[in-house]
């Protein structure tokens, strides 16, 4: 069996920088703050750390509006802290991926700066602009998801600019070979600083059409949500002119052809596109595209067993070589603790949800605080941050509740974050979770991710098998992970009630209790059938 790349069935840890750990004072967490946790983050038996941005930004967008790629911006330190950074995570054998924004800059960016002064300059093309109707409205019918027309008017030009988020985040004209050419060596800035690999922001946002056509109308019954609430008006459409278009593929190519100098690196591309499976599919074919892409499609309010079935196996009918990666969790959506435990967090439930993540075939995200089974944080009008919840409250409170700052101490003012006011306020309900508490708990859901994820490294059915779906029960959610003669039933009770499952004509050679889970077991009474009490995981070879 020869060397399977980390990356592959690997499991990457989220850290939003901005609420892991302050240590300067200021109430915002910094690079020094992930220094001083990645002995932590490295016991948590992870491979990897995906860091949110921390470039240079005048922070509407909480650092995906950048202003300077190749800069730190001081609230979070310095390029000697990160030169530290990646020194100690590499120490600790833990690779370093880094949040990439490409397809749009801060409006404080000096590509864009320079771009609105005239139609005649350096950058004039740098950014996608276009002119007026006759009647001085938009060029097209295209939103915002952050609301609204996705176009905005420059004087100095007397045009409009394309910005798919805020106002503030322009889009750079991909069409343009030296925007894109400027891109590409910002990207090999950092894979020089010896980064192993990128988490591509929005990549399906690059390029528009040049045509600027009209986005058609979606059917009511057609407007489901991925990353955004259904009543916005962003889900009226299908972006079939302003997402996903053709030539992305060929700039991903391209940027592979670039990562590829520099062996071991990786690309994960953030997916959200009017078929997501598909584009995931598409993206990662062959050994040019991406290395791994993962969607919203498990970020969802849905995790029924037929629905978690439904979307992998869609993705796994036409990946052919490429390769998923899947998140239940990130900085964009509520908790899964809230969204999938609804208003009772049962801990047996987050650990066998935390297991299922790990027991699918691909790549993993696992975002900070999902290893403490934390809850959405109740974050009032006042409080807010995220001006996506300003802008769509009260019916979608935004972002900021899965992004309070992490519990550390049960005890100390802040939940030891920090000793300054924090940046968000940290849910009271969050204390009892601390990572103190659960540290001197063995039964606790931080020990049970440990315990499972070292298991885990030693199961190579579950990092590089395939995956089979088989029937069951409609809340157990069964698949077989296999590969070559070897085979290994998986089973996850996705209810609060027992539930059993029939082997039919399955032959368990052994069961699997050393994974540190609730387990199902074979009822002694009728060897033909597993018991799974509620919230129960199995795991046994098949002979």
């Amino acid at each position: 069996m020869g060397q399977v790349s980390w990356w592959r069935g690997g499991v990457i840890y989220q850290v939003y920088p901005r609420s892991l750990m302050d240590t300067n004072g200021d109430g915002v967490g910094d690079l020094q703050g992930i220094i001083t946790k990645l002995d932590y983050i490295a016991s948590l038996n992870v491979d990897a750390i995906w860091i949110s941005p921390f470039f240079k930004s005048p922070m509407k967008d909480f650092g995906y509006d950048i202003s300077d790629y190749l800069e730190i911006d001081p609230l979070f330190g310095t390029m000697a802290d990160f030169d530290q950074l990646i020194e100690k995570a590499h120490q600790l054998n833990i690779k370093v991926v880094i949040d990439q924004v490409l397809s749009h800059t801060s409006d404080q960016h000096a590509w864009f700066e320079q771009s609105r002064q005239s139609r005649d300059n350096d950058k004039a093309d740098w950014y996608v602009w276009a002119d007026p109707k006759d009647d001085g409205s938009a060029p097209n019918n295209w939103l915002a998801i952050f609301g609204g027309c996705a176009w905005e008017w420059e004087p100095r030009r007397q045009q409009y600019y394309l910005h798919n988020f805020l106002k503030s985040q322009p889009d750079v004209n991909f069409h343009c070979p030296q925007a894109r050419q400027a891109v590409l060596d910002n990207v090999e800035f950092w894979l020089k600083k010896g980064v192993d690999g990128f988490r591509l922001d929005a990549i399906t946002f690059c390029y528009h059409d040049e045509q600027l056509r009209d986005n058609p109308a979606k059917p009511k019954d057609k407007r489901q949500g991925r990353g955004f609430s259904e009543d916005n008006p962003y889900a009226y459409q299908y972006h079939y002119y302003n997402n996903t278009r053709p030539q992305t593929v060929g700039f991903i190519e391209q940027l592979r052809a670039l990562i590829n100098r520099y062996p071991g690196a990786v690309t994960l591309g953030e997916v959200s596109s009017e078929d997501s499976l598909a584009t995931m599919a598409e993206y990662t074919q062959g050994d040019d595209r991406l290395h791994m892409a993962y969607s919203f499609e498990l970020l969802t309010d849905d995790f029924s067993a037929a629905y978690i079935r439904q979307t992998v196996e869609e993705l796994e009918a036409s990946i052919g070589d490429g390769w998923p990666c899947w998140a239940i969790g990130n900085h964009d959506v509520k908790r899964v603790a809230s969204r999938w435990g609804k208003a009772s967090v049962n801990p047996t439930m987050v650990k066998m949800l935390n297991a299922m993540l790990f027991s699918l075939r691909g790549s993993v995200c696992s975002y900070q605080g999902e290893e403490l089974g934390l809850t959405e944080a109740s974050i009032e009008y006042d409080q807010l941050q995220d001006p996506f919840g300003i802008a769509f409250w009260p019916m979608f409170k935004g972002r900021d509740g899965c992004r309070t700052p992490m519990p550390w101490v049960k005890g100390a003012a802040n939940a030891g974050f920090t000793e300054a006011t924090p940046w968000l306020p940290i849910d009271p309900a969050h204390n009892n979770s601390a990572v103190d508490v659960q540290e001197a708990d063995q039964d606790s859901i931080l020990q049970s991710y440990r315990h499972f994820l070292q298991w885990r490294k030693k199961q190579h059915l579950l990092i590089e098998g395939d995956i089979t779906f088989i029937d069951s029960h409609p809340d157990v959610l069964a698949f077989i992970r296999s590969q070559d003669d070897q085979r290994m039933l998986v089973l996850f009770n996705l209810c609060g009630e027992q539930q059993t499952f029939a082997l039919n004509e399955l032959r368990l050679s052994s069961i699997i209790d050393d994974h540190g889970l609730l387990c199902g077991a074979q009822d002694i009474l009728d060897p033909a059938t597993i018991v799974l009490p509620s919230f129960a995981s199995f795991y046994g070879l098949l002979g």
